[in-house]
C-alpha cells in the first residue's frame, strides 16, 4: 500500500524526527500527532520513545492517549512500538521500581543482564549495531514484520532493559548479547514492537519499516 497514512503518537517523549523521516523514506503520509481522532483514523500508528518507562507511561496517561491506544488496537488498527514504545506494550516494567504498562503483551520490562553467560561482566546499556537471530523454536520469518530479512541481518540497539514476553510464540526475533538472548522483535494480533530503532538502522530498518506499512 503506497501514501499510507501512519500517525506517529507525540506524548512528549520520543524520537520524533527520525522516525517520521524513515516512514517517509517509506512513501508514507506521516503525521506527529496527540489528536485522538487523527490517531484513531490512521491506516497505520507508531508508538514511538526514549527514555524511562514511568515517564512514557506518564506521558501517555496525562494526555489520555493510553485509552486511544487501547482503541486503536481493538478496531485493529497495526500498531508499532519502537525501543520505549515497545516495552511500554509490555504488562508491567521493573525500571526504578514497579510501573505498569498498557497490557497489549502479557509479559514484564527487566534490566538487561550486566553479566555474559559465562559470568563475565557485560556493559550495560547495550548500544549499537547486533545482529537478529530466530528465538528458540523459530525457524522462519514468514508472515510477520521480519519477512525479507535474514538471520544475521544487523540493526541499531539502544537500551539498558528489555522485554520478556510471558508467551515465547510472541518473540520473533533475538540478538545475541553476551551470550544472552534479548527479544528483538515481538508481537501478538495487530500489536509489533522492535526494541531497535529501525529508523536508524539504514537498509534493514527501512526494509523493516517497508514491511508495516504494506502488511
Amino acid at each position: 500500500m503506497r501514501n499510507t497514512e501512519v500517525a506517529v503518537i507525540n506524548y512528549g517523549i520520543g524520537n520524533l524526527l527520525s522516525v517520521r523521516r524513515g516512514l517517509e523514506c517509506c512513501g508514507a503520509r506521516v503525521s506527529v500527532t496527540s489528536e485522538p481522532e487523527q490517531i484513531l483514523l490512521a491506516d497505520r500508528v507508531v508508538l514511538p520513545g526514549v527514555g524511562a518507562f514511568a515517564d512514557g507511561m506518564e506521558g501517555l496517561k496525562t494526555s489520555g492517549l493510553d485509552k486511544v491506544v487501547h482503541e486503536l488496537v481493538k478496531k485493529g488498527t497495526p500498531l508499532l512500538g519502537i525501543c520505549l514504545g515497545m516495552q511500554m506494550l509490555m504488562d508491567e516494567s521493573e525500571e526504578f521500581g514497579l510501573s505498569k504498562g498498557l497490557g497489549l503483551i502479557p509479559g514484564r520490562v527487566i534490566p538487561v543482564p550486566v553479566l555474559t553467560s559465562e559470568g563475565n561482566p557485560l556493559k550495560v546499556p547495550h548500544i549499537g549495531w547486533n545482529e537478529l537471530v530466530f528465538p528458540e523454536g523459530h525457524y522462519q520469518w514468514g508472515n510477520s514484520l521480519m519477512e525479507g530479512i535474514k538471520p544475521g541481518d544487523a540493526v541499531y540497539f539502544v537500551h539498558s532493559y528489555m522485554a520478556l514476553p510471558d508467551n515465547p510464540a510472541h518473540r520473533i526475533a533475538d540478538c545475541i548479547y553476551g551470550g544472552n538472548f534479548l527479544a528483538a522483535t515481538i508481537t501478538r494480533d495487530n500489536v509489533t514492537g522492535c526494541q531497535f530503532h529501525p529508523e536508524k538502522s539504514g537498509e534493514i530498518g527501512l526494509k523493516i519499516l517497508s514491511r508495516f506499512l504494506n502488511d
